[in-house]
């Protein structure tokens, strides 16, 4: 920052360069970063963190792949992709159809940022789910950092809906790294309790290599003492976990997603858009897990265990006979 420059400008100047490919490249981890974003309350910030984190290591250089795993599609809206009815998404991945490198698509929104869209199909998958072989592996399967570094992928965000259906399990079981957004208002340690239990879970019988790795504070409004407080809760009981950056309350963060963008091409010089830059940055230099499971090598000492425990469906018989994406290509 030059002396003339007051800190609004001086950030403003960053993310125009961030826009325009001026800024340096952030470095890239050793090996590609699987990152579920799960909370399983509505409405604390999840799918708007998912494509802002996305747009911004993308904007910086690196490889990022969202695949939404939320039938409301979302995501998808907000990058841009094309997610109507029929076409190829996350539901044809879970289905063990098609390989990521057919159903990704690129977004306008940066050079190296993809995304496997959600479309209505998805909807249904998790009742078809529940009679299928390796129902809580479907992802973990096809999902491997050797194959997504021939892809370039450097970080892959999972977005899941706000539930702990099949869907979710498959999302936490195939990532390394759990991101739990955390609204900064009355209600928002409700349900994280819950949250914390089933990631162990997870860990204990599906995928003991998961981590809890970052807590991001979202709509935090600096007016408020309770934003404050909840703030200062939520660092006192995730510690370093928590990162330094706050994203704050912001209108413009809200109206982007409508109009197919993210914050960073909507209002680039605002402060949500600064914040989620910051936040992108400081993800990427804490580093997080080495890398995903490997499908198939994923499971801890309970490895035949299933996901009943946390989605109460009995497991069906399995089957050798279905071909796995990797095999068919």
């Amino acid at each position: 920052m030059s002396d003339d420059e007051t800190p609004i400008f001086a950030a403003a100047r960053q993310a125009n360069e961030v826009l325009h490919g001026d800024a340096p490249a952030l470095p890239r981890p050793e090996t590609p970063r699987i990152i579920t974003i799960a909370n399983q309350k509505g409405g604390v910030g999840k799918t708007t963190s998912t494509v802002n984190l996305a747009a911004a290591l993308a904007l910086g250089g690196l490889g990022v792949l969202v695949i939404d795993m939320d039938p409301q599609g979302n995501a998808s809206t907000a990058l841009g992709v094309d997610h109507r009815e029929g076409t190829p998404s996350s539901y044809e991945l879970l289905m063990w159809e098609a390989s990521i490198e057919d159903l990704m698509q690129k977004s306008p929104h940066a050079e190296r940022l993809y995304c496997i869209p959600a479309t209505i199909d998805l909807a249904g998958s998790e009742i078809e789910l529940v009679g299928l072989p390796h129902r809580e592996r479907r992802l973990a399967e096809v999902l491997h950092p050797d194959d997504l570094q021939l892809l370039g992928i450097d970080y892959v965000f999972l977005d899941c809906p706000p539930s702990l259906g099949l869907l979710t399990v498959n999302a936490m079981v195939a990532a390394s790294e759990v991101l739990i957004p955390i609204q900064c208002e009355y209600y928002a340690l409700e349900g994280v309790g819950q949250l914390l239990r089933n990631v162990e879970l997870i860990q204990q019988h599906l995928n003991t290599e998961l981590e809890i790795s970052t807590i991001m504070l979202t709509m935090y409004d600096g007016r408020t003492k309770l934003a404050e407080q909840v703030a200062g809760e939520v660092r006192s009981h995730f510690g370093d976990k928590v990162l330094r950056t706050v994203i704050p309350r912001s209108v413009k963060v809200s109206e982007a997603p409508g109009f197919g963008m993210t914050i960073l091409q909507y209002d680039a010089g605002s402060r949500g858009a600064l914040a989620y830059l910051d936040a992108a940055r400081e993800l990427n230099g804490r580093g997080g897990a080495s890398s995903g499971p490997s499908g198939r090598g994923a499971n801890g000492p309970g490895g035949g265990t299933t996901a009943d425990e946390l989605v109460g469906t009995p497991a069906p018989g399995t089957s050798a006979d279905e071909t796995r994406p990797e095999e068919s290509r």
